[in-house]
């Protein structure tokens, strides 16, 4: 049982489970309904999601190294919250008993939340599955 950390909108691999959405904003022009039928999300989470106003910073210039470390930062000190840290725990322990996807839409991830957001569940235990061959690349306990 492992978590994958994916791309939304990607098709889905094989034995991948549930798919949680880790956006702010779901997928424009997307019915609700049909979120999940065209792999994006069957759960939104926007609450493991950068801020309204963080993202809305992020996406306003060129994402530098410089800009990266600062947006780095900031999310990892929106994810100490409690609300944010009880759902990484909770992930974190659902992936040794279940298979299940988290992302979000950018294209790199190594520019994106979800890398940040596969570091903070690696390091409460989760395993972590390898998002296209499935490899388990960190595991619980």
């Amino acid at each position: 049982m492992a978590i994958r950390v994916v791309r939304l909108g990607t098709p889905r691999s094989p034995d991948e489970g549930l798919r949680l959405g880790t956006v702010r904003r779901p997928p424009r022009g997307v019915r609700k309904e049909d979120w999940g039928r065209r792999d994006y999300f069957d759960v939104w989470m926007p609450e493991l999601a950068p801020s309204e106003d963080l993202r809305a910073w992020a996406l306003a210039e060129p994402l530098t190294p410089r800009r990266w470390v600062t947006y780095r930062r900031r999310y990892l000190a929106q994810m100490r919250r409690p609300q944010a840290q009880r759902l990484i725990t909770l992930l974190a322990a659902l992936s040794s008993q279940t298979n299940f996807a988290v992302g979000c839409y950018c294209e790199d991830e190594s520019h994106c939340h979800r890398s940040l957001l596969r570091t903070l569940l690696a390091e409460q235990g989760a395993t972590i599955a390898d998002g296209d061959a499935g490899h388990i690349l960190a595991q619980a306990g």
